[in-house]
């Protein structure tokens, strides 16, 4: 019976970085915002992660590997995205898979990030910090990656084909000054004002 109610209390625990945000990052964000109340403070709506692999004309089983690197990395199965335009030059016709992507929410979303600012980031080489320059003026923020290497998910022995992928933090913050505050709080390693330049992974 014990066993059972460790098991139930293990799955209805909430992760982390989502048990941060309801103690540190809320209460945090009234102060420096003065909202007038909980639900106005900003919060992470979800987060996408894309992968364009043009070389899938030509090879579209790396679609597939994509797919599973995807898949590995956050729980879940990502969806197979379409070229929006033909490009005669490049033998592209409209419609034709040309990448990846999967949209994480809830849980998995905060164990996502949590991996992502403690264990991938670290692992890049010379890492120090990411761009505060990347928003987008709605509150969002992407971040590219080199390669899919970083994620301790990914087995170097499956594939040899080394892509980057963009990494889009949706929150529902209003302003830049508030997401970059939210995700600050929550752990994002934003570079120091003077290393910017260099802060590109």
């Amino acid at each position: 019976m014990s066993a059972l109610r460790a098991q139930s209390n293990r799955a209805i625990e909430m992760p982390r970085l989502g048990e941060k945000y309801r103690k540190e990052v809320v209460p945090a964000m009234m102060k420096e915002f003065n909202y007038g109340n909980v639900m106005a403070v900003p919060r992470l709506q979800k987060i996408v992660l894309n992968i364009g692999l043009g070389e899938a004309i030509q090879n579209a089983k790396l679609l597939d590997v994509a797919s599973e690197e995807l898949a590995a990395i956050t729980g879940q199965k990502p969806i197979v995205r379409p070229a929006k335009k033909a490009v005669a030059a490049f033998k592209l016709r409209k419609g034709m898979p040309i990448g990846v992507k999967v949209t994480v929410r809830g849980d998995r979303m905060y164990e996502f990030f949590d991996r992502l600012i403690n264990i991938a980031f670290p692992r890049v080489r010379d890492f120090r910090g990411v761009s505060s320059r990347a928003f987008d003026g709605r509150g969002n923020y992407t971040v590219g990656l080199k390669d899919q290497y970083i994620f301790p998910e990914i087995d170097l022995g499956k594939t040899e084909h080394i892509h980057g992928m963009n990494v889009t933090i949706v929150t529902t913050a209003k302003t830049d000054e508030e997401a970059h505050f939210l995700l600050a709080q929550l752990g994002m390693p934003f570079a120091r004002r003077e290393e910017r330049q260099a802060a590109a992974i």
